[in-house]
């Protein structure tokens, strides 16, 4: 059954099943009041939100605080930088095979576009180019958005104390949290990614993310490690915590609300079938190493960017608390500059240019989504050589007259 838009809104594409969408519902409504972590602002203050998929306004460059020769410089600058990723993603990532034993694909890779970007300012947009509607992998900015739905089932109760181990919530027979390393990692943990997991998923194994391979595994929580398959052991846990795909999850209770098109794709692989609450489902790739993971457009890449830069509320609705904002972007102890699976500027340590409360969700092949509240300012760019993204947020900043 093709899932019924609301009304004024285009109708979607995505398609689910009837009776889980209608359950997703009931459960949206029962939580919606459970276990609020902070009250609404008393005085918000009045911020312009754009209305569904294309229906979003502009603001010239002198309206929108940029000197315009200085932004376009920006623009072309993003341009000349293009990824050493070629177009076929396929290729390049089949190229590690000759290198990595853990290296197999296992979910769908598309190729990719051409340079993109969008910049948003005030909630307007002010500059877009390339292919800003195309739908292109993102890699591991979908660990942000994974970040995400940990913070809406803790928003909701569900995830009493982040400091718990996973385990408490799961079924007692929950393979990935079985063993006496594994009971003991908390989602804080996984969110931080010091977890130090120890285990197979979806046939890669927790070594094939080690740095070198033959590090000895320390205590839970004691070592920092991007990883992949910890990253996907997360979204495992969360669809049996939700009981729903996560994809029809973010959907209802974020997509939906900011106004997203239903373009937006997120995969699993092809070996990360399982059965949750009597229905046949995929565990969705918490990145793109793989193959598979959220394939979004730059456009909604933005809107999302713009929720978190509004502390979680658009228009008059909280779709997040603003405690989850703050937690989502402060420091862990191990790693500064990184929080639950954002990018942090602590001490200006990612890029010196941007403001220290900037943060960033960072995928391979310069795949970006900077938000930057001290300028009111939301910027995705995708497809840029990673080494140039520095100088692009410094191009960007410089072109912004003094206020």
């Amino acid at each position: 059954m093709t899932y019924e838009a609301p009304a004024g809104r285009a109708p979607g594409t995505r398609v689910v099943e009837a009776g889980r969408h209608a359950c997703l519902a009931t459960l949206v409504l029962v939580c919606a009041g459970c276990l609020p972590r902070s009250e609404p602002e008393a005085n918000p203050g009045i911020f312009y939100f754009p209305g569904y998929g294309s229906n979003w306004g502009w603001l010239s460059p002198k309206e929108a605080g940029f000197d315009e020769t200085r932004l376009q410089a920006a623009i072309d600058f993003a341009f000349e930088r293009e990824s050493s990723f070629g177009p076929d993603l396929e290729s390049h990532m089949t190229a590690q095979l000759t290198t990595d034993p853990y290296g197999e694909i296992i979910g769908p890779v598309q190729s990719r576009g051409g340079p993109t970007g969008v910049i948003v300012r005030h909630g307007y947009r002010v500059a877009e180019w390339g292919s800003p509607n195309r739908v292109d992998m993102s890699f591991s900015i979908t660990r942000s958005v994974l970040s995400t739905l940990v913070g809406l089932a803790w928003d909701r109760g569900m995830i009493e104390d982040l400091q718990d181990p996973v385990a408490k919530v799961l079924p007692e027979d929950f393979p990935e949290f079985r063993s006496d390393r594994n009971s003991q990692v908390t989602w804080e943990m996984l969110l931080e990614q010091r977890s130090e997991w120890e285990g197979l998923i979806w046939g890669k194994p927790d070594v094939a993310d080690r740095l070198p391979r033959d590090r000895e595994l320390g205590e839970p929580g004691s070592y920092w490690e991007f990883s992949e398959v910890r990253a996907n052991v997360l979204a495992h846990a969360l669809l049996h915590l939700w009981r729903f795909p996560l994809p029809d999850v973010l959907d209802q209770l974020v997509m939906e609300p900011i106004g997203a098109t239903p373009l937006w794709e997120w995969h699993g692989y092809r070996n990360s079938g399982v059965a949750v609450a009597g229905q046949r489902t995929y565990s969705v790739a918490g990145g793109g190493r793989w193959g598979g993971g959220l394939w979004i457009s730059a456009r909604d890449l933005a809107r999302l960017g713009y929720l978190f830069l509004r502390g979680g509320k658009w228009r008059e609705e909280d779709l997040l608390s603003v405690d989850w904002i703050r937690l989502a972007t402060s420091p862990s102890e191990i790693r500064t500059d990184h929080g639950y699976l954002w990018w942090l500027n602590t001490d200006r340590q990612m890029f010196a240019s941007a403001s220290e409360d900037a943060f960033f969700a960072i995928g391979a092949a310069g795949n970006v989504l900077w938000v930057e509240p001290q300028h009111d300012l939301v910027v995705v760019t995708r497809w840029m050589e990673a080494t140039a993204v520095h100088e692009f947020m410094t191009l960007v900043l410089t072109a912004l007259e003094e206020e």
